[in-house]
């Protein structure tokens, strides 16, 4: 899963620095405003068409979901590499963005599926940290290899792995979506009635447990079993469900604001380091060393704090169990880092100077830094609190994402050319202030807001 993330996000990321020769590359030539909508579109259509992945994955589960969307992407990587002309490479382009969506959704779902609650921080900071490396190694190489062997290499290069990864994903991930229903029902325990629902909470282990040690139930089965679970309608109006809840608003605006920063970094920052004074050229994509090197200080932070922070605080329960918002206080110096950064960045390209880069390959450090830790913190809160339908609250976040950086990254070069850059990055900053606010109720009034909104959780089976 982690694998497929970095993919997604090197496919979706790494056409951006390569923009200033793709401008020379591709005929008819484009102006660079034009070329970025390569860029907004495809991270548009990864967060909104999650709106159908999920719930398909919900109805007939998580691998075939998986599989199909893994196939799609070889095969929109090679329209990419063949594609001849502007229009044909953004459609290209646009179902590209299709294929990678469930890399944000599916995948950290799937995490959340195997591992417990005092784990689950831990993998989705692996997670996480590929999901961030994917856009900085793209950013670092992208340029490079539009520059040496040609814009289309770049998508055979995605076209290799992700055929490596659907191989993968084909003989190593089984099922994880685990239908109780079905095997209380199977196992014909007193606890299913009637009408399907799943009264006796306090027999899950055991019940769990002889399910396991079912042959049906086993990993080689498991890499084939299809099957459709019902409530299709209910499980595509689920999405749309999940904001009634406080925390998906406050993930959602976190992981948009954050990941907008970052793509109009990336699609921005080439483009100032290919100007006067600083002239790079193909070594553009190396302001995303700055971002990598955070992304990378941001996943140890997070692997360490966020899971000592829940056992610690459950210790001094008497109950042994600590509360979802417990997570939340790891985030906030993360939060305060990014915020800066994004700010940072604006001043330093507002004030070309030969060595201003550096300015701005640490504040992308700072933006990278928080995109590994705000992000892997959020999801493990929604796991937490809403655990049952997360991949419907990952929906949202992925919209949400994808919505701000298709607008920041749309018309963010235009902004720039006529207004500079303080004053698009100032702005960015105050909005992400104002997202990073919201963390403060939800840690105090967390709680409070899950029990006033438990009566909007779905009641259909399985939930």
């Amino acid at each position: 899963m982690g694998l497929f993330s970095f993919i997604a996000n090197f496919g979706s990321s790494g056409l951006a620095p390569a923009l200033e020769i793709l401008e020379y590359q591709l005929l008819p030539p484009q102006p660079i405003s034009k070329l970025s909508y390569l860029v907004a579109v495809c991270v548009l259509m990864q967060g909104c068409s999650n709106v159908f992945w999920v719930p398909l994955a919900n109805a007939f589960g998580r691998r075939p979901i998986l599989i199909l969307s893994m196939l799609m992407g070889v095969f929109f990587s090679v329209w990419c590499g063949l594609a001849d002309g502007f229009g044909s490479l953004l459609a290209a382009r646009a179902l590209q963005g299709v294929a990678f969506a469930p890399a944000d959704t599916i995948a950290p779902d799937v995490i959340g599926e195997i591992f417990f609650v005092h784990q689950r921080g831990r993998a989705l900071a692996i997670y996480t940290l590929f999901l961030a490396g994917g856009s900085f190694v793209g950013g670092i190489a992208g340029a490079y290899i539009a520059g040496d062997l040609g814009y289309r290499y770049f998508f055979w290069i995605c076209t290799a792995l992700f055929g490596f990864n659907l191989l993968c994903e084909v003989f190593l991930v089984p099922e994880t979506l685990f239908d109780r229903q079905s095997h209380l029902v199977q196992e014909q325990h007193p606890s299913v009635t009637g009408d399907g629902s799943f009264n006796d909470k306090a027999n899950v282990d055991k019940i769990e447990l002889a399910a396991g040690n079912n042959s049906n139930t086993s990993a080689g089965p498991s890499l084939w079993t299809f099957a459709y679970r019902g409530h299709l309608l209910q499980h595509f109006l689920d999405p749309w469900r999940s904001l009634a809840f406080p925390g998906t608003w406050v993930v959602m605006l976190h992981y948009g604001g954050l990941l907008g920063g970052l793509v109009t970094i990336s699609t921005v920052g080439p483009q100032f380091l290919a100007a006067p004074p600083y002239l790079w050229g193909n070594d553009v994509g190396l302001l995303g060393f700055g971002g990598f090197i955070g992304s990378l200080l941001g996943g140890v932070a997070t692997y360490v704090t966020t899971d000592l922070l829940v056992k610690r605080l459950a210790k001094k329960e008497s109950h042994g169990l600590a509360e979802p918002e417990s997570r939340l206080p790891a985030m906030f110096p993360a939060l305060f880092l990014s915020t800066m950064g994004i700010l940072i960045f604006g001043l330093s390209a507002a004030n070309p100077s030969p060595h201003a880069w550096a300015g701005m390959a640490v504040a992308y450090g700072m933006v990278g830094f928080g995109i590994t830790q705000i992000p892997s913190i959020g999801l493990s809160y929604l796991i937490d609190s809403y655990n049952a339908i997360s991949a419907d609250c990952f929906v949202m976040t992925a919209i949400a994402r994808s919505v701000v950086s298709f607008a920041w990254t749309f018309f963010v070069t235009q902004w720039i050319e006529t207004s500079g850059a303080a004053l698009p990055f100032g702005i960015f900053t105050l909005i992400m202030g104002l997202f990073a606010l919201l963390t403060f109720p939800l840690w105090l009034f967390g709680k409070r807001m899950r029990i006033a909104t438990a009566g909007y959780l779905p009641t259909h089976a399985n939930h």
